[in-house]
């Protein structure tokens, strides 16, 4: 059964993470990434109203739109309803930004920019669901859908209640599969069910499953005798499944991109033995001492400050096992944006009383405070 964006090129060039010049983005290095990523076949561009403080849509302009035909690319970004706006008319000034900051025309795929928890009545208040498909019919978006960062059931039930969406974004990658916190495995599932294809975002895990790999994951691969880079097999894995439209890499410099069009220019799915070898990866990943929370949230009801405990340990963790103090502090930043931070924990103690794994939770969290507020 053919879907929507079947055709399109399986790398998609992430405009979130590009190359800069002091506070200004390096357009002329910016430039020939363009180059180089269209020359050898891949169209497909993302952005979004808040990359980069808007300079991200600005750069789209000037390496993209000012210097290819409308008809050779195509251009998403995304609506941040959440994001410092109070009304409906600010929230959907957004879009006329955006447009005239690319210069666009439309946008091939327009999307409602991380959606869930607390932020999805934003959305829902500000009425940005009908303004998209108002945006579709007058032309000015050809497609329509929305970025996704919460769990699987809360995907289901806005699939459920907004069947115009045609697209989602989610973050797949292999060392997130399974997780308790991102549950990419079952949001992927909950999107099949739907008949809704993807847009893979963060198959890398940012970085983290390819230059930041624990040495005895490294060894793993390495043992495997191929020769391909870590952040090869984390791309291939996100683009061998089935229903994605494609596989967004954030890439930064030349080199990056070179890598990734050396090996998706003719991509080939994952074959037996490949997937064996991300079995074992997986296996390691898991070996590794974390902290066990499961995500079941019955730390949070209870939590007289609504501290967001599950994500805070996701925090933890990434420090933990993949030695990333910089993805961990963005985890915990994001993680507490929108909840309590954990400065604010009263250590009642009424978290440690209903968690099912008996963790420490008081103590992790003061550890999370002292390196990461």
């Amino acid at each position: 059964m053919s879907y929507l964006g079947e055709n399109i090129s399986k790398l998609g060039f992430g405009l979130m993470r590009l190359p800069m010049n002091g506070n200004d983005v390096d357009i002329v290095q910016t430039s020939e990434m363009v180059d180089l990523f269209l020359g050898n076949g891949f169209s497909y561009f993302d952005t979004a109203f808040v990359y980069i403080g808007g300079k991200s849509e600005e750069a789209a302009k000037a390496a993209i739109v000012d210097r290819y035909p409308r008809e050779s690319f195509q251009l998403a970004t995304k609506l941040t309803a959440w994001y410092e706006i109070k009304t409906a008319e600010e929230a959907k000034q957004m879009f006329w930004t955006s447009l005239k900051r690319t210069s666009a025309e439309y946008f091939d795929y327009y999307l409602l920019h991380n959606v869930g928890s607390t932020r999805i009545k934003k959305f829902d208040d500000f009425g940005i669901w009908d303004f998209v498909l108002e945006l579709k019919e007058k032309g000015l978006v050809r497609h329509a859908g929305f970025s996704f960062h919460d769990k699987a059931e809360v995907l289901d039930e806005l699939l459920t209640k907004h069947p115009e969406m045609e697209f989602v974004q989610l973050q797949l990658n292999y060392g997130d599969w399974d997780s308790a916190t991102v549950q990419a495995r079952r949001c992927y599932e909950v999107a099949r069910k739907h008949n809704i294809p993807i847009v893979v975002m963060e198959p890398a895990k940012g970085g983290m499953l390819a230059d930041m790999l624990p040495d005895e994951i490294k060894a793993v691969f390495d043992a495997s005798g191929s020769k391909a880079s870590y952040a090869s097999w984390a791309l291939r894995y996100a683009a061998s499944l089935d229903g994605i439209i494609t596989v967004l890499s954030g890439m930064s410099n030349i080199d990056q991109v070179r890598d990734n069009v050396s090996y998706m220019k003719d991509f080939q799915p994952l074959n037996e033995s490949e997937r064996g070898v991300i079995e074992k990866v997986r296996a390691a990943l898991a070996s590794i001492p974390s902290i066990p929370c499961t995500a079941c949230d019955y730390c949070r009801p209870g939590c007289p400050k609504n501290i967001s405990i599950g994500g805070i340990m996701e925090a933890l963790n990434r420090e933990k096992v993949y030695k990333s103090h910089f993805r961990a502090q963005q985890g915990y930043y994001w993680e507490t944006l929108f909840g309590g931070k954990g400065s604010e924990c009263t250590s009642c103690g009424q978290c440690e009383d209903v968690c099912p794994q008996d963790i420490k939770i008081i103590e992790l969290i003061k550890e999370a405070v002292e390196k990461y507020e």
